[in-house]
């Protein structure tokens, strides 16, 4: 049966409901909100002579929620546009309409008999082959299902978000025995392609996978630092980004989720795993107990294991947690041997060796928690899963882990952990020592660039499923590597495809990777179809190497800053006017360098993800690598009569003079820096780049021809100059802007209006080009902006406003 998700219905509206909904409404579903009415009226409703069965009274609930959730930072749409698709209702009222929806997804309170209230008003009115999916996290899902019809049950199944559901990724699928296995496949394949999820396929145990997993390693952790005599600072900046782990690290995520949620799983899985080895970490140390009683749980209480105070000259002060004395004091900074020999390593999986054998603090706390770890992840197979890599896919995406446990335990060596293991008491499960006795030496390896995982059934190695719809670089890296410098390497995709990876630190954009895009473009231009300029790094880019520009521009050496800017420009040009098809696959991070390469690209695969922006006022200067140019031209073809005209100019000139940043994909075409026609965005990120190679090649067989150079920019000369120097005069004026901004907006739209032109005219891109670049330099050489670039290299902080 051929089966599409056009209606949602979400029933209840609280936290995690509002913002499913919204997460629906961002992929273009039609969403029904429902909530409980209200049981009495509000002081408000009284004063307005309102009575109960008012409808403003009766969705109140529903709508206060939902707009909380917008008003959230970051937000949960895309765009505000998204909640043009979401309405409102209540379940006295509106229940009947979700007999025209094709999805309902319970999120009401964790309660039992309240849900299944729930689910019983639900079949009353649900068409028969409606799916109909609990989010629930800690339930068992089948004694949701107690009573339903058979039809009711045959497709019912938990569906299980993390919390924010735009941003986590994780999406538990958890059947029950009457579940239809069709309907497990399909959700599994719709969170993957439409959702953006990593779907991963749950056995209906207590907390599934990733909060079984990841709640043992925090409750493991807690029991830890009195153990190991560690400071909450100590915890959070060794379990950190150090070990790819979030920079929330391990109390800080507690404080942002809510202490008191942590604690209502542990005390779940303490009460529902009476057989597990690891009971008794369930139980909450006293330290823990306190706070609970406290009330410090974290945000929603003002203090948690950190609390944000003021200092006596009115100074923002975040305060640490003693977990001896539970009193709140300053932060102390934390020194560690191991920290300072692993941070100039790069590669995590090397990192971690070294943390393994860390003499200090760091490494005794990584042997402790990753041993236990590895012990607690082998015991599980099969309980919670069958194969080992449904556990760091959970990992992964729930809790934002760069490995999950058994890719950390390859890192470290499976052999080399087993033994350190026996040291510290932990002991691996059986099926481990037969994997290692039969000379299979780590859970994942590749082979002919397919990753396979170790399959403990069959005692043989098979291919991750549905990865073949993915291009993972790491798999290809290794034979597919064509030609490769010190910023990029050139891969081949196969199918005449060729990709350009940067690999330099937050992909900054010097002269190496320069010099690699336009080898890459010599090489497809020759041999090959198209070419896809795309990574798997945490960022697409976070533009130039402002630190090159600096060191130019301190030594005045103008002549090799003008060539530098001369070589972005015509690396710009060339990607839009090569003779292959060039689509670039941004996501995350794309600002100043890498969003003009997106700019100039033939398509742009984007992720819904993608934070897209021209930001070169924060430094002082104007977009220099073609982008200045690029928004005259689009500014042109939206030219149609005078009051247009200067609206087209005034948008454009704004969006670069306030350096906007999109806040997702979607965002980033209403802001100016997409084209109609000309992108197309992959919900999940995963699929990035096998959708940017589809793209190319689409485009090669539709019979992909060379563009030719415009000549026909419409330019305002003098007559835009006025507007922008008379708005630039009355923001200083007013102390809106400083003199060097000024200055800037002034260059900005001089360039923008091709110069002091004496009438509209039409002009070419490398006039504009031209102008680009002296604006550029000019302004690259003032103390301003040179001390502006040296506090973001000083800070180490990414080219952004």
């Amino acid at each position: 049966m051929k089966r599409s998700i056009n209606k949602v219905a979400v029933l209840g509206s609280g936290i995690m409901g509002s913002r499913i909904a919204c997460h629906f409404a961002n992929i273009g579903v039609e969403v029904l909100l429902l909530d409980i009415a209200p049981k009495e009226l509000s002081p408000e409703e009284q004063a307005k002579g309102l009575a109960l069965d008012n409808p403003a009274v009766k969705n109140r609930i529903v709508n206060a929620a939902l707009q909380t959730a917008v008003k959230t930072n970051p937000s949960p749409v895309y765009t505000k546009k998204a909640l043009n698709k979401i309405k409102t209702g209540n379940f006295d009222d509106d229940m009947p309409k979700i007999a025209g929806y094709d999805w309902v997804i319970e999120v009401v309170v964790e309660n039992l008999d309240i849900k299944k209230k729930v689910f019983e008003q639900v079949e009353q009115f649900r068409k028969p082959g409606t799916l109909i999916t609990s989010n629930t996290s800690g339930i068992p899902i089948h004694l949701m299902a107690e009573g339903r019809s058979e039809d009711f049950k045959a497709h019912f199944c938990g569906t299980h978000f993390f919390n924010p559901p735009r941003y986590l990724k994780l999406l538990e699928i958890i059947p029950i025995p009457y579940t239809k296995p069709e309907i497990v496949d399909f959700l599994m394949h719709y969170g993957d392609k439409f959702l953006g999820k990593t779907t991963v396929l749950c056995k209906d145990t207590p907390a599934f996978i990733a909060n079984r997993v990841g709640v043992y390693s925090i409750m493991a952790l807690l029991h830890l630092v009195e153990k190991l005599d560690l400071t909450v600072e100590e915890v959070d900046k060794f379990t950190g980004p150090a070990l790819g782990r979030p920079k929330s690290a391990t109390f800080r995520t507690s404080d942002v989720v809510g202490l008191d949620t942590m604690i209502k799983v542990a005390k779940g899985l303490y009460d529902n795993c009476p057989d597990d080895k690891a009971h008794e970490l369930f139980k909450l140390p006293a330290y823990v107990q306190k706070m609970e009683e406290n009330k410090w749980l974290g945000d929603k209480t003002k203090q948690g294991f950190y609390k944000k105070t003021k200092t006596a000259d009115g100074k923002t002060e975040i305060l640490a947690l003693d977990l001896k004395t539970l009193e709140y004091k300053p932060q102390q900074k934390v020194k560690s041997a191991t920290l300072e020999m692993a941070k100039p390593v790069e590669n995590l999986r090397e990192r971690m060796k070294i943390f393994a054998k860390g003499k200090d603090k760091a490494g005794e706390l990584f042997r402790h928690s990753s041993f236990g770890l590895f012990e607690y992840v082998s015991d599980r197979i099969p309980e919670i899963s069958d194969e080992l890599y449904r556990i760091d896919d959970a990992m992964r995406a729930g809790f934002g882990w760069e490995l999950g446990p058994f890719e950390l335990w390859d890192a470290v060596g499976v052999k080399e952990a087993i033994e350190g293991m026996e040291q510290y008491g932990n002991k691996a499960a059986a099926w481990v020592h037969e994997m290692l006795d039969a000379g299979n030496t780590s859970f994942y390896k590749v082979e002919n660039g397919i990753k396979k995982y170790y399959d403990i059934p069959s005692k043989n190695y098979k291919a991750l499923p549905g990865t073949d719809e993915f291009i993972i670089l790491d798999n290809l890296r290794e034979t597919k590597t064509l030609w490769k410098n010190s910023g990029v390497s050139i891969i081949d995709l196969g199918d005449g495809i060729l990709n350009v990876e940067f690999h330099t630190k937050m992909n900054t954009i010097g002269g190496d990777v320069i010099s690699g895009i336009n080898k890459a473009i010599d090489m497809a231009e020759k041999d090959y179809r198209g070419l896809v300029i795309g990574n798997d790094g945490a960022n697409f880019s976070a533009g130039a190497n402002v630190g090159m520009i600096f060191m130019m521009a301190i030594e005045q050496e103008w002549d090799e800053l003008n060539m530098a800017i001369r070589m972005f420009q015509n690396t710009s040009m060339r990607i839009r006017y090569s003779s292959i098809p060039v689509v670039v696959a941004p996501h995350n991070l794309t600002l100043g360098g890498g969003c003009e390469f997106s700019l100039h690209a033939d398509h742009v695969q984007l992720s819904a993800e993608t934070y897209m922006g021209l930001v070169e006022f924060g430094v002082g200067v104007i977009p220099g690598g073609g982008g200045t140019k690029e928004f005259a031209l689009r500014a042109s073809d939206e030219y149609k009569d005078d009051q247009i005209v200067q609206n087209a100019l005034k948008d454009r000139f704004l969006t670069i003079g306030m350096a906007k940043v999109s806040t997702s994909g979607y965002e980033a075409y209403e802001l100016g820096y997409l084209q109609k026609d000309k992108f197309s965005i992959s919900m999940n990120r995963n699929r990035l780049l096998a959708d940017a190679k589809a793209k190319a090649i689409e485009l090669a067989d539709a019979g992909y021809t060379k563009p030719v150079q415009r000549n026909d920019i419409k330019v305002l000369g003098k007559q835009g100059l006025g507007i922008v120097y008379a708005g630039a005069n009355s923001m200083y004026a007013g102390h809106f802007i400083s003199e060097h901004d000024k200055k800037i907006s002034e260059k900005l739209g001089y360039v923008m209006c091709g110069g002091d032109l004496s009438y509209p005219t039409e002009v070419t891109e490398q006039y504009l080009l031209d102008l680009e670049r002296e604006a550029f330099l000019s302004l690259a050489g003032e103390r301003k902006s040179l001390e502006r670039i040296q506090s973001i290299i000083t800070k180490g902080k990414p080219l952004r406003n």
